[in-house]
């Protein structure tokens, strides 16, 4: 869609891009928007307009990156959106799509051997997700702060990026579209499918954020210590 301004309204921004509702979400903003624009919205919840902007306009536009913008925030700002967007996936967007796989096994009724060895690499899929958070909220974001009040000469490890989890994402998509048989729910099966692509694009657009962002400031910082 076209870039977002202060000036747009939040609920034509919704309208155009459904999925950014768990964007703002993690926000504190809820639907109900009215024709209130973005700044308006944000000054309601005391956020930072600039930064919010930034997020919207990155999630929704691919070919959208600003790393000048992204910069010239703080650290912090950046860290306490991420650490937002992980609690959003432990909390919300894992458990849904497990809610949902798990009922569409069930109402296959007979045993489905290939929605059974989906959901198993699910499983090992979420494992993944959950030792990226871990890795992140206990080492990566705690190490970063640190270095930056104090100077001190720390290392952190396994920063690297690495794009497993999103092909992992989309090889679980592909699964469905090419490889999925037998009896099941064509509802409940849509609701799996759209719920892993928003989980897809969500990683991915915040990835971006991580990789291109917080991954060279914590090397910059290495360097300098």
């Amino acid at each position: 869609m076209a870039l977002i301004y202060r000036d747009t309204r939040m609920s034509d921004v919704i309208a155009h891009e459904p999925s950014v509702i768990p964007v703002i979400n993690r926000f504190g903003i809820n639907l109900g928007t009215g024709d209130s624009s973005v700044a308006e919205i944000c000054s309601a919840h005391g956020l930072d307009s600039d930064f919010v902007l930034v997020i919207l306009n990155t999630f929704v536009n691919e070919g959208y990156f600003p790393e000048d913008k992204l910069l010239g925030f703080r650290t912090s700002e950046i860290i306490g959106y991420l650490i937002k967007t992980y609690t959003y996936y432990r909390n919300y967007q894992m458990p849904n799509i497990r809610r949902h796989f798990s009922l569409l096994i069930k109402s296959s009724g007979e045993s489905n051997a290939s929605l059974d060895a989906m959901f198993r690499f699910y499983q090992e899929l979420e494992r993944d997700i959950e030792n990226r958070i871990n890795h992140d909220l206990n080492e990566l974001f705690p190490a970063i702060t640190a270095m930056q009040a104090d100077g001190g000469g720390i290392v952190i490890a396994n920063t690297e990026s690495d794009s497993i989890i999103e092909d992992k994402l989309g090889d679980l998509k592909s699964m469905f579209i090419k490889h999925l048989s037998g009896n099941y729910d064509l509802n409940l099966c849509y609701a799996v499918i759209v719920a892993i692509i928003t989980l897809e694009k969500d990683i991915r657009q915040n990835n971006r954020i991580r990789d291109r962002i917080l991954l060279p400031i914590s090397r910059s910082l290495q360097q300098q210590n």
